[in-house]
């Protein structure tokens, strides 16, 4: 049975469609009315506000935090600044990946990690030989995500110091909001304007209640995962569990990704010393990746062509859409989607997909594959590179 977060009984009180479904053990809103579509367009004309605390928390400190971080990660940590946010993955002995996160270097020796699947086993494992101390504050800190283009200045309105309001991107500082000590990072998972704020889970519902009061007149809205699915396919966003699947987790080496082949080679730093995946890292590295993560846009007049060939108008929902689809160039299969949607601010039909990489180039023509009164035809979606959607004032 899952566990409610510590802003439960906020969620819980807003949630008027009963929508919700299972987050790493807690109870996570899909909508909080029967169509997220409200929160969607709150996020991209306002602001939203998510309880992200499933998220996986790990505060790694000690002499050697900075070393056990730069060899356990693709990334190299050890350059972080003080107060600044990494985002990267970290990978098996193989260079497969296990899982993506953010790191952020709260001092010269004191850092948080975040993870959408449990690590600690998995850190502690590479921790021996390290002087470091690894601690799982998963259900110790609150987090909140307030994203869209009023979201600073809704920070501005409620926090007590830290001059928020200048925080660069990917990025942190601490302040307080209704009393409570928050560390605020200039992050999120929508693609737009955002900041996500962290805190002690006892003192949640103070920060919750001050938030909700500031945004009242930005007309923010609580959001629920389904308007966020579709935010981060239109910002390119990968999904553990749905875009690719944990090298521990796969049965077959099919199963397992590279960082270079879910598009985040730029998080790959291999030249240094020896980290968890380096060498096979290089050789890809030197040779090029099977496969390559692309974005396409689906052809909406041959969409609509085929719809009008079985009599009916296209049929899209507004939701995200998780179930993988093939994906074709001149009748043979050359990789397959693995989610996408309709974006309404972009009027495009969207995919994330894994394709062999001599198809990844921007602007080539493939198939996918569309079901239409139980038949499986295909349509044109041309290859794009993402993000789909990238406006100046995330990173402004």
């Amino acid at each position: 049975m899952p566990l409610p977060s510590p802003f439960h009984q906020r969620t819980s009180e807003l949630c008027t469609s009963l929508l919700w479904k299972e987050w790493a053990g807690y109870y996570a809103v899909c909508s909080y009315g029967m169509s997220h579509e409200p929160e969607y367009h709150a996020v991209r004309q306002s602001a939203g506000m998510l309880d992200v605390s499933p998220l996986y928390k790990f505060d790694v400190i000690g002499p050697d935090a900075t070393e056990f971080l730069a060899f356990v990660s693709a990334r190299n940590v050890g350059k972080l600044k003080l107060g600044q946010v990494g985002y990267g993955c970290w990978c098996d002995e193989h260079g497969k990946v296990l899982d993506d996160g953010t790191v952020t270097r709260w001092g010269e020796q004191a850092y948080r990690v975040t993870s959408a699947d449990p690590s600690y086993a998995w850190f502690s494992r590479h921790s021996r030989g390290f002087d470091v101390q690894v601690k799982d504050v998963s259900s110790d800190v609150a987090a909140l995500a307030l994203q869209g283009p009023r979201a600073r200045q809704i920070l501005e309105d409620v926090c007590d110091g830290g001059d928020v309001g200048d925080l660069r991107f990917f990025y942190g500082t601490h302040s307080k909001i209704a009393g409570v000590r928050v560390d605020v990072t200039r992050t999120g998972y929508t693609g737009d304007l955002g900041y996500e704020l962290w805190m002690p889970a006892q003192e949640a519902l103070k920060v919750w209640d001050a938030v909700m009061e500031a945004g009242k007149p930005h007309a923010m809205l609580p959001l629920g995962l389904d308007a966020l699915d579709v935010c981060r396919v239109e910002a390119g966003f990968i999904l553990l569990g749905v875009d690719y699947f944990s090298a521990r987790r796969c049965m077959t080496d099919v199963q397992k990704s590279t960082p270079y082949e879910l598009g985040l080679g730029w998080t790959v730093h291999t030249k240094r010393g020896p980290f968890l995946g380096r060498d096979a890292l290089r050789r890809e590295k030197s040779t090029g990746s099977v496969w390559a993560l692309v974005g396409l846009v689906v052809d909406w007049d041959e969409l609509e062509g085929l719809y009008n060939s079985f009599g009916l108008p296209p049929q899209l929902s507004s939701h995200a859409w998780r179930t993988a689809v093939p994906v074709y160039d001149q009748g043979s299969q050359v990789g397959q989607a693995t989610s996408g949607g309709w974006s309404p601010i972009l009027k495009k039909n969207l995919a994330l997909a894994s394709v062999h990489a001599a198809h990844a180039v921007p602007g080539k023509r493939l198939q996918i594959e569309v079901t239409v009164e139980f038949q499986r035809r295909k349509v044109s979606a041309t290859v794009t590179e993402t993000p789909f959607f990238n406006p100046d004032r995330k990173r402004a």
